[in-house]
């Protein structure tokens, strides 16, 4: 690393710990999963985060989490549950890129854990792309 980088690294990783609110053992390192996968079928919490996802993050962030011209791709590096309700209540800007917050959207706010179960089960590589079939059907 040359000593330029120093500074840079410095400030991502305060950056990291702040919005993990300072603490190192994330739920996600501990292993918690919030879907539930079964023959490849999805409970109730995971469909309805397919459904909630697609009815109003598929414009930005593409179908099935893949990314578009206007928003990066979720499944590639899905953020800690706490970063994550954080950044879809709240929003988020990087340079010229804006998010708005969902904070007062009453069908995304409530259901903000269903799409990180769905994100979360395509990142693990557990869900195909499309739409899943459900557990009990």
């Amino acid at each position: 690393m040359c000593p330029s980088q120093t500074p840079v690294l410095l400030s991502v990783l305060i950056c990291a710990l702040a919005l993990n609110g300072g603490t190192a053992a994330r739920a996600d390192e501990l292993g918690t999963k919030y879907y539930r996968v079964v023959d490849g079928k999805v409970d109730a919490r995971t469909y309805n985060g397919f459904r909630r996802y697609h009815a109003g993050c598929n414009h930005c962030h593409g179908p099935d989490g893949v990314g578009s011209m206007f928003g990066p791709p979720l499944v590639d590096r899905l953020p800690a549950i706490d970063v994550f309700r954080h950044i879809v209540r709240d929003g988020v800007r990087k340079g010229n890129s804006v998010m708005q917050g969902f904070s007062g959207d009453e069908n995304v706010a409530p259901y903000i854990d269903d799409i990180y179960a769905y994100l979360q089960a395509r990142a693990d590589g557990m869900l195909g792309r499309g739409r899943p079939a459900r557990l009990g059907q």
